[in-house]
């Protein structure tokens, strides 16, 4: 016999489906919930479908972003063998039958029977130092993507209560532009100082400029005021929006600032880390989320296994006769890992930092390739050169 138990999961329980062989179900399906007394019971019936069938069965689960962790961990505890599979594998096998059926046990049903299917490779979950580090650089990017909006409706506010402010400061979120304008956000709140009491209150701050800057600023400043169109606030709300956006740029600021230390020191303690970062243009939060999202190289035997779980890998379309002459990228893999290495190729094509990317996407772009199109084609190549890179441990070597 070659028993299975395929599990639908879904937030805070998973239905259960067991099979002894193929087209063999055991028993009727059933549900669990993600607390200690539901694994216990799940477990009871996996120790039943053991001793019926004579051998431990496999768990078949989909990947359902946190949702199967608890599951996930049980396993782990109890070293049952298990296979994530990814919700694009399953989606297809469901669509190869005729009825047109969406229920959590026919999911679990049809899991059972992808296993006998297909050539399934078990799981390898990434260690809990790859773990940590994912967590922390997924953690600063959503933070970051948080960020960039509140200092859009920030500057929405500003542009509605003081829109000649820009002018003053070149870093408009910088902590002296946001601590002057957090103290004097209109127009009458300046006017009604003099010019060193400006100052002194930049000052203290603690920017290291000199006093004569520091006078200057506030005569920019004044002179700023005096041209804004606003001279009283249209609505009291706009003053207590704008610094309210002020104490939470401050706060981002603060948990980001965080977040990439913690980053950084975590990054260091892996070898990988210094190697990715010999890659003109790839820099230390680019580095991190590229061997986190990774996970290990020997987790990839080949590149394009590496190219694929990124989603650079390129699909294919033919028909008899026909081939698809435009073959758009899968898009199926990481997208944090996609996102990373464009941004790194962006940044190696900029300033001619990296010689060797340049002249593979120039290649690309003397074939008629769009820019985009070439800037993709460029992320595949260095994933590509990344995993020979960890594989053999060697550092990135530069055209000179």
């Amino acid at each position: 016999m070659n028993p299975v138990i395929g599990l639908d999961v879904a937030k805070g329980e998973s239905q259960v489906q067991a099979f002894l062989q193929r087209k063999s179900p055991y028993k009727k399906s059933f549900k669990f919930k993600h607390h200690l007394q539901g694994l216990h019971t799940f477990y009871q019936f996996y120790q039943e479908v053991e001793q019926v069938s004579g051998q431990p069965p496999a768990v078949i689960f989909e990947s359902t972003g946190h949702y199967h962790e608890p599951v996930l961990q049980f396993l782990e505890d109890q070293a049952i063998t298990y296979y994530v599979i990814n919700p694009v594998i399953s989606y297809e096998a469901r669509k190869t039958s005729l009825r047109k059926v969406k229920t959590d046990k026919i999911d679990a049903f049809h899991l059972g029977e992808l296993y006998y299917k297909e050539d399934l490779e078990v799981f390898q979950r990434k260690t809990e130092q790859y773990l940590n580090l994912r967590q922390l650089t997924r953690q600063h990017s959503a933070l970051t993507d948080s960020y960039v909006e509140i200092k859009l409706q920030f500057q929405a506010a500003l542009d509605q209560i003081f829109p000649e402010f820009h002018s003053v400061f070149s870093n408009l979120c910088g902590k002296l532009s946001l601590n002057t304008l957090l103290h004097y956000p209109t127009s009458a709140d300046i006017e009604g100082v003099s010019q060193q009491a400006l100052a002194t209150e930049m000052r203290q701050v603690g920017a290291r400029r000199s006093d004569t800057w520091f006078l200057d600023k506030a005569a920019q400043l004044q002179d700023a005021a005096a041209r804004n169109p606003f001279q009283e606030p249209i609505c009291r709300g706009h003053v207590l929006s704008l610094q309210m956006y002020i104490q939470m740029i401050f706060q981002y600021q603060e948990h980001l600032s965080k977040l990439r230390k913690e980053i950084n020191a975590l990054a260091k303690t892996f070898d990988d880390y210094a190697l990715v970062q010999s890659v003109p243009g790839v820099g230390e939060k680019i580095a991190a989320t590229i061997i986190s999202e990774i996970g290990g190289i020997d987790l990839f035997e080949r590149p394009k296994q590496l190219a694929a779980y990124a989603g650079l890998d390129p699909s294919v379309f033919e028909s008899g006769k026909f081939k698809a002459s435009i073959n758009r990228i899968t898009k199926r893999g990481s997208s944090r890992l996609r996102q990373a290495l464009y941004t790194a190729v962006q940044c190696g094509i900029a300033k001619n930092r990296n010689k060797k990317l340049i002249a593979f996407y120039n290649r690309k772009r003397s074939e008629g390739k769009p820019h985009k199109v070439a800037v993709i084609a460029c992320a595949n190549k260095l994933i590509h050169w990344i995993h020979v890179m960890l594989k053999r441990q060697e550092a990135f070597v530069d055209q000179s």
